[in-house]
């Protein structure tokens, strides 16, 4: 998939979680953060919570792909932990938003990728194992 249209598809996810979605943590409504904000894509209007959250036009599955490596990396160095994760699954009429709490460091496969336009060659990684991870179905739709 090209990126314009990864970007995309991953900016009407996002905006589909803020809509059918409500905080985990405190069931208030959720909020999309700025684009290109590190980390975390939305974040609670009423508590501290804030996840990544990753759209995936497939069944769900046990590796997606993450984001850059160089802000992960220096987060877990620093002695934090991965943020919670959203992945936000679509697939013939059926949309299934998974809460992923806790991805342990060893569940994240960082890559080497290059940028075909530019040439610029950047780390990233995966978030793999993801079907040996415990996870909340917040929303499901059979029909969508």
């Amino acid at each position: 998939m090209e990126k314009n249209h990864r970007k995309k598809a991953g900016a009407v996810g996002e905006q589909e979680v803020v809509d059918l979605v409500f905080c985990p943590n405190c069931s208030k409504k959720l909020m999309l953060l700025p684009e290109s904000y590190p980390l975390y894509d939305i974040q609670c209007t009423a508590c501290s919570f804030r996840a990544q959250v990753k759209t995936n036009l497939c069944r769900p599955k046990a590796e997606i792909l993450g984001a850059g490596w160089d802000i992960m990396e220096k987060v877990l160095k620093s002695g934090f932990i991965t943020p919670p994760l959203i992945a936000n699954f679509k697939w013939n009429n059926h949309q299934e938003v998974r809460f992923y709490p806790f991805i342990p460091k060893k569940n994240l496969k960082k890559r080497f990728t290059t940028i075909k336009k530019s040439g610029r060659e950047l780390w990233m990684f995966n978030y793999i194992g993801l079907d040996k991870l415990p996870y909340l179905i917040v929303y499901k739709n059979e029909n969508s």
